[in-house]
Order: structure tokens, then sequence, then C-alpha cells
């Protein structure tokens, strides 16, 4: 068995660790309505045999303690403590779907754990294998969100796999942070200067809330600091007392059928994934990023849910909050949370798909360079240390004012195995605090990108009338795009790159096209009185010649 990776450097005390105020404060957010956990689906191409999956779970996945460890509690405070009876038989568990077992009763299975709460007299984490699924098998995990974040348990996950069947170690551990040539468009790179600058402008090496924070309470005690750290700390201050007030005075996000008081009971959703290169060339048509692109789609795909309910549209937004990874580059050496987050108004009152994505990408740059994460992550430390219906009250106030948890994770852009079996699909739902009822996950993972949708089944009971809009809504957006009129002059450079662009694009627009030629009838005749309009990838093509 090899050394166990001590999760953090909080007191120890008699065999057991503190946990951390940001960790206490999940483990206190659990509700009725809304259970804390980190739900995933990894489903394979083939069978995943249980006793190798064992083996690989006692070499890479307990090699952290945190997941030997149950969850204690005294006067002091909440500690984790080392489960003396653990066995892995407790949180591996074999299991069947009821027939005919295919994607139906997979949902219904991972909703009804997303429902249930772990057992907190064991460490918080269980994984059911489900045998004899699609010609393979799944993997359904929960993880109690006290544990860690995201991206960390992304990386103990991917730390289970490897690039070949016949083995079960990587030869690298995995990156707590995306190579960016591989992972281009998640939100860790596009909202990467939130990070960036914090450290940058303090210098951080430890807890980067903290040390914000300090630089913003040091020009409030002392108006005399001199020189260029002077001026450092005067903007961080600027900056952190902004958007404290925009976190503080932010006005609800507009009322919709997906708000309301949750039940607990839950219903999941997936679709198929999209190409990735495909959302990254209408990306690079557009000027935007990934993230811009697929944020649009989820947009236009609650606008049409709302519409085919007879929901008024005019002028709606949805605010998601967005979490963004704070860890420092390299490996997850500790568990734990190190996120914050930021609020997005999605513009679902727009019906222009192109100008939807525009109005992301304007909504967006507006959050790069700003301390909401950081501010975020010190609030849940803060509320950590209080009581907990004082924690509850503080929350509150930020999650009536949203609708959605949104997360992008990036996956490796290389097919993976475990256990032999060759992964096919990675999917998650992270949880939703108070009455948010509503969680979107975008993934990416061997050249595809997974959407997945988890809602509380008071507001929403089928999922899937809304992640199925999601594609449509990627396709209406390129079609959009190859008929985009340009009527203006264009120099020849600008138009190398339009053209480059548009046949990027028409690729796209075929695929699609070919992908619905056996769904669809023949299209009728277009009716000579109709006009062909000219496009920018026309016009960009002329100004080349």
């Amino acid at each position: 068995m090899p050394a166990q990776v001590r999760d953090d450097e909080e007191e120890t005390m008699a065999g057991r660790q503190r946990m951390s105020p940001v960790d206490t404060a999940w483990l206190r957010m659990d509700s009725p309505g809304n259970l804390m956990m980190i739900v995933g689906i990894d489903l394979f191409a083939d069978r995943l045999d249980c006793e190798r999956l064992k083996q690989v779970l006692e070499r890479q996945f307990l090699r952290y303690d945190r997941f030997r460890c149950r969850v204690a509690q005294d006067a002091t405070g909440h500690w984790w403590e080392e489960d003396e009876d653990f066995d892995l038989d407790h949180h591996l568990i074999r299991v069947e779907l009821p027939a005919p077992g295919g994607k139906a009763e997979l949902q219904r299975f991972a909703a009804q754990l997303a429902s249930q709460a772990l057992d907190p007299s064991r460490p918080l984490w269980q994984m059911h294998l489900v045998e004899h699924y699609d010609g393979g098998s799944a993997l359904v995990i929960r993880i109690h969100h006290c544990i860690a974040d995201g991206m960390a348990l992304m990386g103990v996950l991917l730390s289970m796999t490897s690039t070949s069947p016949d083995s079960d170690d990587r030869a690298e551990p995995p990156p707590a942070r995306p190579d960016r040539r591989m992972y281009d468009g998640t939100w860790e790179a596009l909202l990467r200067p939130f990070t960036d600058a914090t450290v940058k402008a303090i210098d951080a090496t430890g807890d980067i809330a903290t040390r914000v924070l300090h630089a913003y309470g040091a020009v409030l005690e002392d108006p005399n600091l001199a020189g260029e750290a002077a001026a450092d700390y005067a903007r961080i201050a600027a900056r952190v007392a902004q958007d404290a007030a925009a976190l503080a005075l932010m006005d609800s996000d507009s009322a919709t059928s997906l708000k309301g008081k949750t039940t607990g009971s839950k219903v999941v959703a997936w679709n198929e994934p999209l190409r990735l290169l495909d959302v990254k060339a209408v990306g690079h048509a557009l000027g935007c990023s990934v993230n811009d692109v697929l944020l649009a789609c989820v947009a236009g795909a609650f606008r049409e849910y709302f519409i085919a309910r007879g929901e008024d549209v005019t002028g709606c937004e949805i605010r998601a909050m967005v979490p963004v990874n704070l860890r420092p580059p390299g490996p997850p050496k500790t568990l734990g949370n190190k996120f914050g987050l930021v609020p997005l108004l999605l513009p679902v009152g727009i019906e222009n798909p192109i100008a939807r994505v525009l109005e992301v990408h304007a909504r967006m740059e507006e959050l790069k360079g700003g301390y909401m994460p950081v501010l975020a992550m010190a609030i849940l430390g803060m509320t950590g240390l209080v009581p907990r219906a004082v924690q509850n009250q503080i929350l509150e106030i930020f999650q009536r004012k949203a609708t959605a948890v949104m997360t992008n994770v990036p996956g490796p852009q290389q097919t993976l195995y475990m256990a032999g079996a060759r992964l096919k699909q990675m999917m998650f739902w992270v949880p939703q605090s108070g009455n948010i009822g509503v969680g979107v996950s975008i993934l990416s993972y061997d050249g595809g990108v997974q959407f997945g949708l988890v809602t509380d089944k008071k507001l929403c009971a089928d999922p899937q009338d809304i992640i199925d809009r999601f594609v449509p809504e990627f396709e209406k957006l390129v079609y959009a795009l190859l008929l985009l009129p340009w009527e203006e002059y264009v120099d020849p450079e600008m138009a190398e790159r339009a053209l480059f662009a548009t046949e990027s694009v028409a690729g796209v627009a075929a695929r699609l096209i070919e992908s619905h030629a056996e769904e669809a009838p023949a299209e009728p005749a277009r009716p000579a009185r109709l006009r062909r309009r000219s496009s920018a990838f026309a016009a960009a093509r002329a100004a080349e010649h």
C-alpha cells in the first residue's frame, strides 16, 4: 500500500485532522432540498471487472487518506477521523438495472442516488458498478463536496485511468490544471486572469483568498503605504470593493418555472457529445471562445424550453453561479475546496443566435480581472466559522438570486481506460445549494463536449426536454453564421482569416447535414423567386481575389 497523501496542513490532534472552514461550510450546506454531493457517471464500452477495479481503487484512489476518513464532530468543530472499520465493499456496490436496462433506467437510478444522502457514519463517498449496460458497464460515483472540489476530484479520478487497456497506472499524474493546448476554451482557460492577476499583484504563494483580503485590509489600515506596493494594493482594494458591492447588490434574475422551492427529488439527463473541433470552428469564426459558444447554446436551449411552455422570454435572464478554480498549477497535491464563484447572467431573451453569442462574450469579458471568485471563497470560509443558522442566512441571500449552477471541467483529449475497460463517455452533476434547482455541467473528453443536466423534479420533471435542445441550438448558430451578410469592405488579411473560418464552419455544416440525412425527408426544391443571400465567406473569397 503506497504512502497516503495528506490532504491539507490543518491542525491535527490525536490522529484526527481539523476540517477547514471552507470544507465545513460545504458539509453544513446539506438540506432536504439539496444534498451537497458531486454525482458522476462513467460509461464504458467494455465490461468493467470489479476485482480489477478494486485494485485500482486501493492503489490510486485510497492513497488520499480523506477517502478513508469519516466526519467527526465535537464542541470545537468538525474533524476528519480515520474509519477503523473501513471496508471497500461498503463503498463499491455491484448492481443490475431493471429491464430493459437502458439509458432511461440508468438515468432513473442515478437520479435516485442523487436524492439519497450518504451514510454519515462512514467516509462520504460511494460508487455503484452497473454491470451489463449497453454492451459494457457504467460506474455511478457520489462524493460529498466537503471532501474536495470538482477540479481536484477530476485529477483523482483520472489518476485511476491509463492510456492502454493493459495498464492500470498513468504514466504521469493527471494535471490539476489543463494544458491549454489540449483544453482550449474551458472555464479555467477563460477565467484564468482571476488567478493570474491575484498572484501577480500580491506575489501569492499560499492561500490566494486570504492574501487578497489582507492586501485590501492593509490599504485601509495604512494609507501611507509607499511606492509600487501602495499602487498595487490600492488597485486591488478598489476592485475588491467594487466586486463586493456587485455581489451584495445584484438583483434577482428573471422569474421562470425553473425557480422555486426544491423538494430534494432529482432528475438527471444527458445527451450525446458535440464534436469539440466543430465548436472551436464556430468560435473562431465569431472571434469568441468555445465557452461563449457553448453558453449561448445553453441560453438558447432554456429559451426554447420556456417558449414551448408558453412562458414570456422577453428580456429574460438566468443567473448561473460558475465555479472558478483557485488552485496553483500542478497535480492535485491536496483535496479540500479551493475555488470561488462568479455570477453569470445568461441572455435567454435574445433570439438571434449570433447576437446571443456576442452578448455572452461581452459579459464574460466584463468578469475578467476581478476578484469575485476570491471573495466568494472567503465568504464560504467565513460562514464555516459561524453557527450553521447564520451560515444559512448569509448564503440564502445569494442563492435566491440565481437559477442554476453551471460548471465546465476539462477532460483529456485522448481515449482512456480504467481497469482495462475503454471509457467512452464521462459526465457529472454538481450540487445546487439552497433552493437552486438546476445544475448544468459541460465536460470535454476525447474530442467531444458532453452536456449534463440535473433538476429538481418539482421544478422540471423532464430535463431531457431541455438538454435535447442544446444540439439544435448549436446547429441553428452554424446555419445563421453561414448566412451572415458582409456588405462592408474587407481587407485581404481579414478576408484570408474569414475564408479560413468559413471553410471550417462549412465543414461543420456539412457534417450536421450528413448526420440528419437519414432522419429527415428530402428538402423540397427552393422556389425560384427566393434569392440566395450573400455571405461573409463569399465576400471574403471575392476580396482575396
